[in-house]
């Protein structure tokens, strides 16, 4: 497979994090790797804390020129001026999200691991869907993405694909043929050193 042709990396911040050192973490990160888009994935609904994350993530990404998309928050990603959103509920809110932040802003759905839903967003306009989780802890349901799902999805769909959630090397190795990117969250910040976590995960798409 051609470098070319390789899965692009999307990052995904902690849901928690200090504003004194990730900065310089993240910066670490994008020097030692080329990212495609980073999504500020915050737990909280404190806007204080969402809007100084924000501004210090969004300095550091355009710092390198990477595209920076916002959990949920489709008035905070305007107001701040951020590439665009990140949606959690499936399809739901993907035309509301287009019609608000007009068709030049980043739109993409969390899908589960629902082909139904994936299709129903990407019919609404989003750029990307993303599947997960691939392992470890599911989302309440016990469903986890599988192989399959990305295959037919490579196969079926021209909008784009993310694998996330519970990435493993192996996983990363076996998905690398039938998804457009991995997203890449705490797989890399719980490490000690993320920079070195990331180039272990990636090692296994070549």
């Amino acid at each position: 497979m051609a470098e070319t042709d390789l899965p692009q990396l999307y990052l995904i911040t902690p849901p928690e994090f200090d504003l004194s050192e990730f900065p310089a973490r993240l910066d670490a990160v994008l020097e030692a790797a080329e990212i495609a888009c980073i999504r500020l994935a915050l737990a909280t609904r404190d806007e204080d804390k969402l809007l100084r994350a924000a501004d210090a993530v969004r300095e550091v990404a355009h710092a390198h020129d990477v595209a920076l998309v916002i959990d949920t928050h489709v008035v905070l990603a305007q107001r701040l001026g951020l590439d665009g959103v990140h949606l959690t509920d499936g399809s739901r809110s993907v035309r509301h999200a287009r019609k608000e932040l007009g068709p030049d802003a980043i739109v993409g759905a969390f899908c589960g691991a629902s082909r139904h839903d994936g299709m129903s967003a990407a019919e609404s306009g989003a750029d990307y869907v993303s599947f997960g989780p691939l392992s470890g802890e599911s989302l309440g349901d016990g469903t986890l993405a599988d192989r399959d799902l990305f295959q037919w999805w490579s196969e079926m769909i021209e909008v784009p694909v993310v694998a996330e959630g519970g990435l493993t090397p192996e996983l990363v190795a076996s998905l690398t043929p039938v998804t457009d990117f991995f997203g890449i969250g705490e797989e890399i910040w719980s490490a000690e050193d993320p920079v070195a976590a990331l180039a272990a995960l990636t090692a296994a798409m070549r």
